[in-house]
């Protein structure tokens, strides 16, 4: 009587659990499209990584100034390498879909993305007017 009260508890559990996992998978044309943009996206920043040399030396000096010009292509040597070993990455796992749902693994996700300047806002508190930048990451 007591593994009769037991399986009639487990089937009664498993049978209302189950509708509660399900869920519609995506369909295959959508799946291929990501991993297919996500390949593109990996081979294209392997490729373009150089970029990152010129743009991190402009950046640098623009939000910098002078310390820019020795900051500046240090960084862009370090963004480089980072860019070329992230699409490497993407490249060759790109049926994997990591992070996320084949979202991209670095931000911007292209490295024409970013050069815009901050966007500068103005605040208005108690009578006083204050200049404040507003970026991508704020």
């Amino acid at each position: 009587m007591r593994s009769f009260a037991w399986f009639l508890a487990l089937t009664l559990t498993l049978s209302c659990s189950t509708p509660l996992f399900a869920q519609d998978e995506p369909k295959p044309e959508f799946v291929v499209e990501k991993m297919a943009f996500k390949l593109a996206r990996g081979v294209t920043n392997v490729a373009t990584a150089i970029v990152e040399l010129p743009k991190q030396s402009y950046l640098s000096v623009r939000d910098r100034g002078n310390v820019g010009y020795v900051i500046g292509p240090l960084k862009g040597v370090g963004m480089t390498l980072y860019r070329a070993f992230i699409g490497a990455t993407e490249a060759v796992f790109f049926p994997v879909p990591q992070p996320g749902y084949y979202d991209p693994m670095i931000e911007p996700d292209f490295v024409w993305k970013g050069w815009e300047p901050p966007q500068r806002a103005t605040v208005e508190e108690g009578g006083v007017t204050m200049e404040t930048e507003s970026g991508e990451g704020q």
